[in-house]
């Protein structure tokens, strides 16, 4: 039996993270919650934005681990019970991309793994397709690729919820 699955669903700097950390902060019910950090340190910009993420979460219990790749190996790998963030589907989409991993193969075991977690999981993704279709192939397969992981894990989960300028819009469930 797997636990509540919660997607949290926005664009850049919509307030997704914040509010995906606060309502997984809530589920914990006294265990330490896990933060599965998917971002890459590639550049100083990125490495700076990771630092200010980790002081933000600092002093509330967070356990933080990089999985940039391997998000299946780490769900596997926690206390069955642990809740769990996984911030942000996104990147992760991107560093599978990036190392031209099979999408479609890597979509479905993460969906399976999350399904097998008994402890809460909270997920976020930025919704890429509210803009214009872009110019080029790669952006093209990125953005439809995001599109079809976040319907793919949408059906999944017990709540989905869009966050605009810090407002959360529940899309389905219950928060």
């Amino acid at each position: 039996m797997s636990g509540a699955f919660t997607l949290v669903l926005g664009g850049a700097r919509s307030g997704k993270s914040a509010l995906a950390e606060r309502h997984l902060l809530q589920q914990a019910e006294g265990r330490a919650p896990v933060y599965l950090a998917t971002a890459e340190a590639r550049d100083d910009e990125m490495r700076a934005r990771i630092a200010q993420h980790r002081f933000q979460r600092a002093g509330q219990g967070w356990q933080t681990q990089d999985a940039p790749r391997d998000l299946v190996g780490a769900l596997a790998g926690l206390p069955v019970q642990a809740p769990v963030l996984i911030d942000c589907l996104t990147l992760w989409l991107t560093n599978q991309m990036l190392a031209d991993a099979d999408l479609a193969a890597e979509a479905r075991a993460l969906a399976e793994a999350i399904a097998r977690h008994a402890g809460p999981v909270v997920a976020v993704a930025n919704e890429v397709g509210l803009g214009i279709v872009p110019e080029n192939a790669l952006a093209r397969r990125f953005r439809d690729a995001a599109g079809r992981l976040n319907q793919d894990l949408a059906a999944q989960a017990g709540c989905v919820v869009f966050v605009a300028a810090g407002l959360p819009l529940v899309l389905k469930g219950q928060m």
